[in-house]
């Protein structure tokens, strides 16, 4: 949702958006020049938000509002998580509407990074919600090391300020080529935990993981011991989480409709959730 006063304003602040991010686009427009259609462009095609590959791969999409049928609306906490395609987020509108969480995307393979990014995370921080970033994994363009220190880089690293989750990790459908990147289950458990250990190394935070259960059985699978250390974000379009990803026996945050916007519970309280930011 967008709250820009103006045409003039909106261009002039995604200009300065792709300043700060150091876009370049195709055609004649620099950084400095860019217009609100260059900003569109770039996000139409190089933006892939969380889920955007599940919902293709797996259907499924539930309607549901509030809390689904079989989550305890006083045990847990809503909340949203947005990427380049909503542009500036109207936060006051969705702590209105209850939610007091958000993951923001930052960063996709080792190129991309969201035009929008600073109005959404610094505007959601500034709102009172809990926040955090994340990053959609490619794991064929480069290492998951790399893909760590870009995302820590440019948005993704940890503080210590009551409200910063540790960000998340965005595995999912490959939205360029083989469901599974062209790796093995062996090669792609190696490929977490690279990016699992780099990020614990940078932010001294473990990252969440967020998946769905046909993916990751599919091209991860069992044995990785990332349930130790792992908070699971998982993604379910229905009324029940269902079937829990390889590994893990408890679920921490759940993505479980698109409508109108990617809509999320935690699995806890709020305190539980501060905890989280906090220190694990």
């Amino acid at each position: 949702m967008r709250t820009i006063s103006s045409r003039r304003l909106r261009a002039a602040a995604v200009a300065a958006a792709c300043v700060a991010s150091a876009l370049t686009f195709s055609g004649p427009a620099t950084a400095a020049e860019a217009t609100p259609s260059d900003i569109d462009r770039y996000v139409a095609e190089y933006d892939h938000p969380m889920g955007s590959q599940i919902r293709k791969h797996e259907g499924g999409q539930s309607t549901a509002q509030a809390a689904p049928s079989d989550v305890s609306a006083a045990a847990t906490v809503a909340g949203i998580d947005v990427s380049g395609h909503q542009g500036n987020v109207d936060w006051n509108y969705w702590w209105n509407q209850g939610k007091r969480f958000a993951y923001v995307k930052a960063t996709e393979g080792t190129g991309y990074k969201n035009p929008y990014f600073a109005q959404q995370y610094v505007g959601s921080f500034n709102k009172g919600f809990i926040r955090g970033a994340y990053h959609f994994a490619l794991p064929d363009r480069s290492s998951g090391k790399a893909q760590a220190n870009f995302l820590a880089d440019n948005g993704g690293a940890w503080s210590a300020d009551n409200q910063t989750l540790p960000a998340a990790l965005d595995m999912e459908y490959n939205p360029y080529g083989p469901t599974c990147y062209g790796l093995t289950k062996s090669q792609m458990q190696a490929w977490i935990k690279d990016f699992h250990d780099t990020y614990h190394a940078r932010t001294g935070r473990w990252p969440v993981i967020y998946t769905s259960t046909s993916w990751w059985n599919q091209c991860v699978g069992s044995g990785h011991g990332l349930q130790n250390t792992v908070p699971l974000w998982v993604a379910r379009y229905n009324d029940s989480v269902g079937t829990l990803p390889s590994g893990w026996s408890v679920w921490s945050f759940w993505q479980y409709t698109s409508s109108p916007i990617d809509q999320n519970r935690w699995n806890g309280s709020i305190e539980r959730l501060r905890v989280l930011a906090n220190n694990g």
